[in-house]
């Protein structure tokens, strides 16, 4: 009944700084703190360095492992072990500062359908100088919309209503519909993506094909 009684869970005891480690590693570096004598203190720190080493032996190679190991030490003994580290200390207010806010990007684009890449694509194709190379740029970036817009939208689309969200997304500056071009057909990107789709629906057709032909005992 005693020993019942006397029993230490868990939710009682001191909540570990790294987890990661365990408790008893966390008593070790308590018992660390606790030398008086400066020298066996230093001794007994690189002892726990050591092991904290071998418990990580994928992590050697990693740049500054000695430094994270003696920073995980500090941490583990909430910054009360007084010994003499062969790196800077970082403090505890530093650890505990919060991050700054990370900047996302706030794209909110009229065509979602073409995604961001279409829009960053047209701002390159605007900062050429005219020519073979920007005009070739330009209509691939016209029939890739096609192909997005047959993807998310509908089965067909007319050309003039890419050549007018080129120009749109463009400000004005790339005016496809004036050269009397016309971009791959529709029905090229439907065949191409049905061929798609069959070659990776035949491959699990044949797979399952080859499970049914199985002889069966």
């Amino acid at each position: 009944m005693n020993l019942v009684e006397n029993l230490e869970y868990n939710t009682e005891r001191a909540k570990l700084h790294i987890p990661e480690y365990g408790r008893h590693f966390q008593k070790m570096v308590d018992q660390a703190v606790a030398i008086e004598d400066r020298e066996e203190r230093n001794k007994v720190a690189k002892a726990i360095i050591s092991v904290m080493g071998n418990l990580q032996p994928h992590l050697r190679d990693v740049p500054d492992f000695q430094h994270k190991l003696w920073d995980q030490l500090f941490i583990m003994s909430d910054f009360k072990l007084d010994v003499d580290s062969p790196f800077p200390i970082t403090s505890k207010e530093v650890l505990q500062q919060r991050p700054e806010p990370l900047d996302y990007p706030q794209n909110h684009p009229k065509y979602r359908f073409y995604g961001n890449n279409i829009k960053r694509m047209i701002d390159v194709a605007v900062s050429w100088d005219k020519g073979d190379m920007r005009s070739g740029l330009e209509y691939a970036i016209a029939n890739h919309m096609k192909k997005c817009y047959l993807t998310w939208n509908k089965d067909t689309v007319e050309d003039s209503v890419i050549f007018g969200h080129l120009k749109e997304m463009s400000n004005g500056e790339i005016d496809l519909a004036s050269d009397g071009e016309n971009l791959t057909e529709s029905g090229q990107f439907l065949k191409n993506r049905q061929a798609k789709s069959n070659r990776s629906g035949g491959s699990s057709g044949n797979k399952k094909g080859q499970r049914n032909r199985k002889k069966r005992y």
